[in-house]
């Protein structure tokens, strides 16, 4: 599902709200749950599941056009971790 997906769903349920608003609250909490991980807290949606951050470490890479090695850095990556409900639904248990 694409996030436009998810407006038009979500405006489609709640007749009573725009699209346009439905919008910009999706917007918003995407933006809300990007700033939290870019602060290295973790954002946590109950019933759902929990982002937080991964340290990667420093490695060895290859540019695939040049095939040159290239050196990454340490750097950081997004996780989820789904929730005990997410994953009962998914596995119909």
């Amino acid at each position: 599902m694409t996030k436009s997906e998810l407006i038009k769903r979500i405006a489609a349920r709640y007749k009573d709200m725009q699209q346009k608003d439905v919008k910009m609250l999706v917007e918003l909490i995407f933006e809300d749950i990007s700033h939290a991980l870019a602060e290295g807290r973790r954002v946590e949606l109950r019933g759902f599941g929990a982002f937080s951050l991964r340290k990667r470490q420093p490695r060895q890479a290859r540019n695939p056009r040049t095939n040159e090695v290239v050196t990454l850095g340490e750097r950081f990556a997004p996780y989820f971790r789904a929730g005990k409900e997410l994953r009962a639904l998914l596995n119909k248990e």
